[in-house]
């Protein structure tokens, strides 16, 4: 009978909140990238690969929102249609997501507040607990209680860049990588707080997905500043202008 209450009240409501996360998160990754571009620290000089990147993860916020907004409409065939292309969209964004990270290690790229070795474990394993939180969310497709809770949690998964370029890295510093996190959970957190609210009880997706993201920090706090890291980044990088940059060791502020 719990269930049953938790899954009947107000439709309405719950497409509200969903469709205010969605507009939260594009418009976090549209300000933070746009901020970066008009600042000039982002080039259009760059390899190809990373214009891949950007229209791939870009072109990925706005499939997000417009998948939440059909949803909303109950347009739900367009809606599990797309969710196909959205499946793949996600499985294209690991691959060109970890060639990306690899190429930025390997051009001394990497942001002074992190460490090179911790930066490439980060940011792949970020894109792989969003596949498979997506991959998760497709499986409960039918469930409409699991399904957008596990999306909103697979989509706090990659918020890291976005945080990344909007907090104020020189005053956080070496904090920056907690500070980013705790922008990454607010999204489950807040779905916490309003079941809690709203029907008296959380539902367990929002638990799974904090603990996967608690864990995807853990991995990023430990696995990260490790030998085993270490070890990792200096066969990535050898060779290349990102060998110059030691894998424990914080990059120079540009400042």
């Amino acid at each position: 009978m719990a269930t049953v209450a938790l899954q009947r009240p107000a439709l309405a409501g719950d497409t509200r909140f969903y469709v205010i996360i969605a507009l939260i998160m594009a418009v976090l990754n549209i300000a933070a990238f746009s901020f970066f571009a008009a600042m000039g620290i982002s080039s259009f000089r760059a390899p190809v690969y990373v214009h891949i990147h950007a229209v791939l993860f870009m072109g990925w916020v706005l499939l997000f929102s417009l998948q939440v907004s059909l949803a909303g409409t109950n347009s739900l065939a367009l809606h599990r249609k797309l969710g196909w292309v959205a499946l793949g969209w996600a499985l294209a964004m690991v691959v060109v997501g970890t060639l990306t990270t690899i190429w930025t290690v390997q051009m001394g790229g990497v942001p002074f507040f992190f460490l090179p070795a911790q930066f490439l474990i980060m940011n792949p394993v970020s894109v792989v607990v969003f596949a498979a939180l997506l991959i998760g969310a497709v499986v409960k497709r039918r469930d409409r209680e699991w399904h957008p809770r596990l999306i909103v949690c697979g989509m706090a998964a990659i918020m890291g860049p976005a945080f990344g370029r909007l907090l104020p890295a020189p005053l956080l510093m070496y904090g920056m990588v907690t500070a980013v996190f705790i922008g990454m959970i607010a999204f489950p957190v807040a779905g916490i707080v309003r079941d809690k609210r709203r029907y008296g009880r959380v539902h367990p997706a929002w638990w799974f997905g904090l603990v996967v993201l608690l864990l995807l920090q853990l991995t990023t706090e430990t696995v990260g500043r490790s030998a085993f890291a270490a070890a990792i980044y200096d066969r990535t990088v050898a060779g290349t202008p990102g060998a110059e940059q030691p894998a424990l060791t914080y990059p120079k502020p540009p400042f």
